[in-house]
């Protein structure tokens, strides 16, 4: 995610946030066959749910622009790993009128901000299928940078970190379970939609459209995304052949010479971080007021002011963030630190000769005496306070990482690594074991400095190799 004029924005939220406290622990819920509502991840301790692993999501949705009406099915495919007398979907969506497992009713309550808990009729034996069906209908609000988010054209498109999905899908909303997902959307005819992955289908009957999109690599739920609108489409593809499907807003046209360079993006992306992960790719360019674009995967979602460098950040968390995911929010310096640095420092470095030393350098000059600027940690920076620190001191730390363990090092290790944990998950304590087994430099001290620490690194590992003066 990138948000406009970063550096202004993120220190001010470095002192707002200081104050902000840790969320309570998790509930331990006294029946051994519910699905526990916490998938252990301590900022956001309701988010997710225990019980069962979701394979896939089939979505479909019919959406009326003028009334903003929506009326969705979606089906979720699961494993079960655990018995389960009863388990919770995360949806704060419209009305729910009908839920069935297996084909069968089953009983449902709503709780809290976004659970939906669910009675099977007869219990889920742990290790078997199951199928899970939620109906609902009803006037869909609007939650701008939040999930669901009305245009100015009355379309609508879906946006949020790290929410989006259970605004207009139930879903078990967590990094830690990721899968397929496939969309299905009916709107008026003079409408068009846009989703993540490939089109199957475009119909027009009579009065209705009806299009379908589906992706053939797992997905987290705040990456997913619909946008419906009246579009403009741009069709490209990579030296590679991948195809790549971008759409434009009604006032977003001036945006399309940026996305005319998506191939270049995309083939240096691949010099470094190895083949692109994905069947398609892509940006959908919203003309909404927004302070946020998002990396949403295989097709970004661009705000009005965004620019080449923010196509640069959105693309490379489709390796950082998107095939590899973070295991925990803690571990956020995995998506941010990487797109921020490689859209702030190397693009401008391989792509128009600039001296990044010399940027490092002056931004050091310009901050390493403001206590506030040092003041999160980058690695588990606390709840609220994840996108500020990785985006301005992100890439600060990897281009010192880089200049102490050298070129030779440096790119070939992390292309390893993100590549490795490709459609899964990693952590941050991960990338530091895996990045000392590279190299017999001690890393120990420098990724204490300047992952775990609260104030300035000193300055053997602020000034590093070729950044010593």
């Amino acid at each position: 995610m990138t948000s406009h004029k970063r550096m202004c924005a993120v220190l001010v939220g470095v002192l707002l946030a200081a104050g902000l406290s840790m969320p309570a622990q998790a509930r331990t819920p006294a029946d051994p066959l519910f699905g526990t509502p916490w998938r252990g991840d301590a900022y956001y301790p309701d988010d997710g749910n225990g019980g069962y692993h979701v394979d896939h999501y089939a979505v479909a949705i019919d959406y009326d622009p003028p009334t903003h009406h929506l009326t969705g099915t979606a089906q979720l495919s699961a494993t079960a790993s655990q018995l389960l007398r009863t388990f919770a979907l995360d949806f704060n969506g419209p009305d729910v009128q009908q839920v069935s497992v297996n084909n069968l009713p089953a009983g449902f309550t709503r709780t809290g901000g976004h659970k939906l808990n669910i009675t099977p009729a007869l219990p889920i034996l742990p290790g078997f299928p199951f199928t899970v069906t939620v109906r609902y209908s009803g006037i869909e609000a609007n939650s701008p940078e939040h999930g669901w988010t009305i245009s100015p054209s009355g379309g609508a498109f879906a946006a949020g970190e790290p929410h989006s999905a259970a605004t207009w899908y139930p879903l078990n909303d967590t990094p830690l379970d990721k899968a397929t997902f496939d969309l299905t959307v009916t709107v008026p005819q003079e409408w068009q939609v846009i989703s993540n992955g490939l089109r199957v289908r475009d119909d027009v009957h009579g009065s209705q459209r009806t299009a379908e999109w589906a992706t053939q690599h797992p997905v987290l739920g705040y990456l997913t995304t619909v946008a419906i609108d009246h579009l403009d489409f741009l069709h490209q593809r990579t030296a590679a052949g991948t195809p790549l499907i971008s759409a434009f807003a009604p006032r977003s046209a001036p945006r399309k010479d940026i996305e005319r360079r998506l191939p270049e993006v995309l083939e240096f992306l691949e010099s470094l971080y190895g083949p692109y992960p994905f069947e398609s790719g892509g940006g959908i360019y919203v003309d909404t007021d927004l302070r946020i674009s998002l990396e949403t995967q295989t097709r970004p979602v661009y705000a009005p002011w965004a620019e080449l460098n923010t196509v640069v950040h959105e693309n490379t968390h489709q390796w950082w963030g998107d095939s590899m995911s973070v295991k925990n929010w803690s571990d956020v310096c995995l998506n941010e630190c990487f797109a921020s640095y490689t859209a702030d420092y190397l693009w401008p470095e391989r792509k128009q000769g600039k001296d990044v030393d010399a940027q490092y350098r002056s931004t050091l000059t310009k901050y390493r005496n403001r206590a506030d600027f040092w003041q999160i940690p980058l690695q588990n920076p606390g709840a609220g306070k994840e996108f500020t620190s990785v985006y301005y001191r992100g890439p600060l730390f990897l281009h010192a990482l880089r200049r102490l363990i050298g070129d030779g090092v440096f790119f070939p290790s992390v292309a390893q690594f993100v590549r490795s944990h490709a459609y899964g998950n990693a952590s941050m304590p991960e990338f530091r074991t895996y990045m000392q087994s590279r190299t017999p430099v001690d890393l120990s001290g420098f990724f204490s400095a300047w992952l775990d620490g609260a104030t300035r690194p000193a300055d053997q590992y602020l000034y590093p190799g070729s950044l010593h003066t």
